[in-house]
């Protein structure tokens, strides 16, 4: 069986469907994904040959193939071969006692890195709320769930939160008080591999494998595979893990069973980063958006 090693921000319950289920044996695949602590490290291992692909960010890629300015300093051969969800109710959460917005002017937002596309999606939602980045401290805190634990220990006071962590937060008494899909059609998570890399066949056959394995989710055929998985993985309760499967199972909020990477949502991300890290190199990207994404992926 070949093994595959994939680099994930938060434990991932499509991908455990596919596990458990058989399906990814079916193909061969033994998969070992591996968590990381931040994007510029998901990239440098990626970079480097650790992983054979990754769930990352779209905005990432787009960072790290098109803008020198990335924490990393160098642009990589990086592609995006799939789409896996469409943000998995990526919401602004905040810590137990807030009730109102303004209770969050002065305090601490949580963010992976400051310039990352969680953090700019954090500063739009603040906007909708009616606040500004300069109302709050950005503190770098890595992977979401570091931040779901830091939004109720007290580590940060306001976090963008998603993939069940949302739902944990909730259960430590935390809130959500604006949701992305306010911001435009939005794309979550890709899947994404360096162009020149072996192992580019076996993350054909996982993408192909998540993609039929979205599709049952969504139509219902492994709705209870995907409520016990995540119920096990992200330590839910069955009712919060009910409440998770709902969202993978939402058009505007959960996963994308074709896998195609849309330019409207590619476009929210590129408009996110022009409106608060704007450089030249983002004015062309946007007019070459059709162009870099062809047959559903980024591609030049």
């Amino acid at each position: 069986m070949d093994q595959l090693t994939l680099g994930v921000f938060s434990p991932s319950v499509l991908l455990e469907v596919a596990r458990c289920t058989g399906r990814l044996a079916e193909v061969d695949l033994d998969v070992r994904d591996v968590s990381v602590p931040s994007s510029p490290a998901q990239f440098t291992s990626l970079r480097a040959g650790h992983y054979d692909a990754v769930f990352t960010s779209p905005d990432n890629v787009l960072a790290y193939r098109f803008l020198p300015a990335n924490p990393l300093g160098d642009l990589l051969d990086v592609e995006i071969v799939a789409g896996i969800d469409r943000g998995l109710g990526l919401c602004l959460g905040v810590r137990p006692d807030v009730t109102d917005p303004a209770d969050l002017r002065g305090g601490r937002l949580g963010v992976d890195v400051p310039n990352s596309g969680f953090a700019f999606v954090a500063y739009a939602l603040l906007e909708e709320l009616g606040l500004s980045v300069r109302d709050v401290e950005i503190v770098a805190l890595g992977s979401t769930p570091k931040r779901a634990s830091a939004l109720h220990t007290g580590g940060c006071d306001v976090t963008v939160l998603n993939a069940g962590n949302e739902l944990a937060a909730r259960g430590q008494g935390c809130s959500v008080l604006a949701d992305v899909t306010c911001l435009g059609p939005y794309l979550g998570t890709v899947v994404a591999r360096m162009r020149q890399a072996p192992g580019a066949e076996m993350v054909d056959r996982l993408i192909q494998t998540l993609a039929e394995t979205s599709a049952a989710i969504v139509g219902g055929e492994l709705e209870r595979e995907a409520r016990e998985a995540a119920a096990r993985l992200l330590g839910l309760a069955l009712e919060l893990a009910a409440e998770h499967v709902a969202v993978l199972q939402d058009p505007a909020r959960g996963l994308i069973p074709g896998g195609t990477v849309d330019t409207a949502s590619l476009s929210t991300l590129v408009e996110l980063r022009r409106r608060f890290l704007p450089v030249p190199e983002l004015d062309d990207l946007v007019s070459r958006l059709d162009e870099v994404t062809r047959n559903g992926v980024l591609i030049a």
